[in-house]
Formats: C-alpha cells, structure tokens, sequence
C-alpha cells in the first residue's frame, strides 16, 4: 500500500495544481468588478469565500474524492465537509476511529498594486508568474523567508492563499481521491475521515471547527466525534524546512481598549480631555512592560506569550479638533498556563489606564466579540478568545504520524523526488502563528445552557487545564514565513509529500 500511495501522490501532483492555481486565480474574476454586476472587492477573504468554496466542491465530485453527492455539502457556519469510509469493512460504525483533516480557504488582503509595484509588474497575487522578465528577483530574496532555487521555480505555486493554506486544503481533496481508490487494500479500514475547508480563520481564528465543535457535536454519536485533527496548515521552517509534524501551537486572543474623551477645538486643548493623547500613554507603557517581559509568562515547548499593538480607530471631528474617542487592540498570543482573564486585566490595572480615569476619562478594556456575518449568513458573536494547544509526543497520533511519515514521505525524500530542503526524518515541531486548531478545545465544564459533548475513553482527549480536546496535529505544504507576504508561494512537490501522508495516516492510526 506504501508503493501505492507514493505513486498515487505522484501521479495526482498535475491536477492537484492546477486545482491550486485556479483557487488561488478565481477572485480575479470578481475584485474588479461592481457589486451590481455580480463582482465582490473583497471576493476571498473572510466571509467572502463563496466562489471558491463552490468551486472546491465541484472538484470534489469530478475528480472522485467522494462516493457521490450525498457525502459532500456545506454546513449553516458556510465550511465545506466532506467524508470518506469503507462501508464494506466490517468494523461496526460506532467502533471506526475519526479523523478530521482541516483547512482554512479564506486569504487575507492580496494588495494587488503593491504586488506589481513591488514586483516590477511581472507577478500577480491571483494569475501568478505573468512576466519572468520583468520580474524583481531582489525583492523577491529579500521579501521571502524562503525561496527555492530558480532553476526549480518551475515547481512553485505562486499567489495569494498558495501557502496560507489552499494547498492544503487541495492536499485533502487528493488524498481523499487515493483512499477511496485504495480501500480493498486497507486504507480505510476501521476509519472514517471527515474532511473540512472552513471559513472565516483569517478574522476568527478557529471560528469553523468552533461552530462544528460546539453546535453539530453535542449529542452526535461516536463516528462524528474525532480521535485525531489533522490541520493542513503549512509546516514549513525557512530556517529548517518545509513539512514538518507540528504538535502544538501558542493560543491568542484580542485585548480592545475603548478611551473616551472630550472633543474640543485644537486650539484651546485645555477645554477637552485628549483619548489620543492618553491613549498612547497606554500604548508605550505596555509596551515597555512587555519588553521588559513583565506579566509574561515561557513554556519550554509553545515559546513565549508576547503583546502587540494590532489595530486602531480614532473618532474625531477634524485634523484640528481634539479627537473624541480613541479605540485600539492588542494581539496577544498567550503560551501554556497563561489565563485570558489575566493578560486582560494586566491591561486594566496599567497605571496609565488610572490617569486617564483619574482625569475624567472612560477606558473600557475588554475581549472584543467577533460577530461578522459568514458568507452563509451566520452571525458567530465569539469573544475573540482562541485557546493554545499542545498534544503530548508520546500520544498515539503522533507516534502514528512519524511512522506514516517514514512508511511514504521518507523514501520519496531519499530518491531525490521532493527536492533537497524536505527532510528525511520527520522534524516534529510546533508553529509560531495561529491555525484552525484554536476552535477545537471545548471547556472541561460546558458553561450554562451549553450541552456536553460525549467522548469515549478509547478516543484519548487531552485535558489541559480548563479544556479538553482530541490529538491533534499539523502538516501542510508551505513556508511559515511566506505567508501574507508579497511574492507568497509554495514548492508543489511539497503536495506529494502531504497527500501521501495524509493518505496514510488513517490505517497507521
């Protein structure tokens, strides 16, 4: 079955491209068009993902990675499912292990005229490679945390969403394709894989498997609740290269401060009572706390919490006015053991915040709720709270990980197929940034009016603190560092690497 997988990956690689490039193409067909005419500015970005999700579900059918119609859809969140198992096994259905495959398909803003401006005109964030001889290889050196070899550039998927994660997402619907063809020889057997390309991560991190963890899964039975999540998020290191096993990533969430004033005429700054002003008071104070490492909690495998300035809006009459209201965030990316409650009242208790009160001002600091409509006209009204995680290196799913990674990924390295970056041996690490796995932890004590969800001992959650969740892991194609940036691409043999894998996985778990 190894043999089989490898040569499925390979022989897949094409249409998986292509696949890829015309998810990343398709809002070109509708930013530059009027609303009245059926364009969208904002066409692939959160909550916008529509076009591209329809696509996506199309391809599932076509290239036969479902039985039929019945196993692919759209849930009332707006993420696209489908799902994939051997009815001819002879496991029971309430006996079969549940692996998810997750990824994200909304971008964010491809900032299409600094693309060409940056570029020289000869690359663009939804066509790709246009013109090879105009382009700024310079700036693309500079610019990218990794860039592979150009006389290998012929392997590269350029474009906004190449890295950060459609080629993941393509990676599930390929790897589905291969374990239905292989089920008389054991790919699925005991195993149902459910597979999602969610919505809306760019803005509410983990906001899709948030819906589906707390709203389908309370009550369902056995074979909707996971063993193991499996992110496509890409894995890839500049530093140590690309397709790693990531286990655990550092939670985040967003700290608002809302400064209310008084507004009055510039010239006569006595008669008001400046938010900007004492707004920023706040702002250099906690940054200073921060650099200093105060209130700031390590963990020895997640890294560091850390705090930026992320966002700000400022309400005022005039450039010679005192403003009215200042309002800013912080993003804070909290580590193990760091409280959310706690990292927002570090912000409350700042002196600065005293000052400002003391002089008559209103500082509201709070978590901000996150309440956009999906494309699908569901309101998810989230604090803007996304828990870390970490699954432990000796659970099953990971030993099952590094095996299946050693069974297809490693003999395709050691014949020189997937270029000279991709290791040998699975690096098993953690990711610096966020992914869907944010929404998976459920709270260990479901709060008022909310129902439990039932968790068989043999599926092995993890308890962690004051939340619960199954293993969970990543592995996708694409370079940490590329992702958001102008030139974004990623090493299509790469995609071989987490077909096969994913592939795998479900009969070596």
């Amino acid at each position: 079955m190894n043999d089989r997988i490898q040569d499925l990956a390979r022989r897949y690689l094409p249409e998986a491209v292509a696949t890829l490039r015309e998810a990343v193409r398709l809002p070109a067909d509708y930013v530059d068009r009027p609303p009245e005419d059926g364009g969208d500015p904002l066409c692939g970005l959160s909550n916008h993902e529509g076009p591209r999700l329809e696509y996506l579900c199309r391809r599932i059918l076509e290239v036969g990675a479902v039985d039929g119609p019945g196993d692919v859809g759209f849930d009332a969140f707006g993420n696209l499912w489908w799902r994939v198992d051997d009815p001819d096994d002879g496991v029971a259905t309430e006996d079969k292990r549940v692996v998810y495959w997750d990824g994200h398909t909304d971008t964010v803003k491809a900032l299409r005229q600094s693309w060409h401006d940056a570029l020289g005109g000869g690359l663009d964030p939804y066509l790709g490679l246009t013109d090879a001889d105009r382009l700024d290889r310079d700036f693309l050196r500079r610019e990218l945390g990794h860039l592979t070899p150009e006389e290998e550039w012929r392997h590269l998927v350029w474009g906004r969403g190449s890295a950060d994660q459609l080629g993941g997402v393509v990676c599930q619907i390929f790897a589905s394709r291969i374990l239905r063809e292989l089920r008389t020889e054991g790919s699925l057997r005991g195993v149902v894989v459910w597979s999602y390309a969610t919505v809306a991560e760019e803005d509410n991190d983990g906001g899709g498997p948030m819906y589906l963890m707390r709203e389908e899964l309370p009550g369902a039975p056995p074979d909707r609740v996971p063993d193991v999540v499996i992110l496509t998020e890409g894995t890839g290191s500049a530093a140590d290269g690309p397709v790693g096993i990531y286990r655990g990533q550092r939670g985040r969430m967003q700290i608002e401060v809302d400064v209310v004033g008084k507004s009055c005429h510039g010239s006569m700054p006595w008669e008001g009572r400046n938010p900007l002003e004492y707004g920023a008071g706040i702002l250099v104070e906690a940054t200073e706390r921060y650099q200093r490492g105060e209130g700031f909690a390590t963990d020895s495998f997640l890294g560091a919490g850390s705090r930026t300035a992320s966002h700000a809006v400022l309400e005022t009459p005039s450039d010679c006015a005192v403003p009215e209201r200042f309002t800013f965030r912080f993003d804070r990316r909290l580590t193990a053991g760091e409280d959310p409650e706690a990292a927002r009242r570090d912000v409350e208790e700042l002196p600065a915040v005293a000052r400002a009160r003391e002089d008559g001002l209103t500082v509201d600091v709070r978590v901000p709720l996150y309440d956009q409509l999906t494309w699908k006209g569901y309101r998810p009204s989230n604090p803007q709270i996304y828990p870390g995680w970490a699954t432990p290196e000796e659970h099953p799913a990971i030993r099952a990980a590094v095996a299946a990674y050693g069974d297809v990924v490693t003999p395709m390295v050691e014949a020189g197929e997937l270029g000279s970056s991709l290791r040998a041996e699975p690096r098993v690490a953690r990711w610096v940034f966020s992914t869907d796995g944010v929404g998976v932890p459920l709270p260990a004590e479901p709060g008022e009016g909310e129902s439990a969800v039932e968790v068989p001992e043999s599926k092995r959650w993890i308890e962690a603190g004051s939340f619960r969740h199954p293993a969970m892991f990543g592995i996708g194609p694409g370079i940490e560092e590329n992702t958001h940036k102008i030139g974004e691409c990623m090493d299509s043999r790469e995609m071989v690497a987490v077909m096969a894998f994913l592939a795998r996985f479900p009969s070596r778990l």
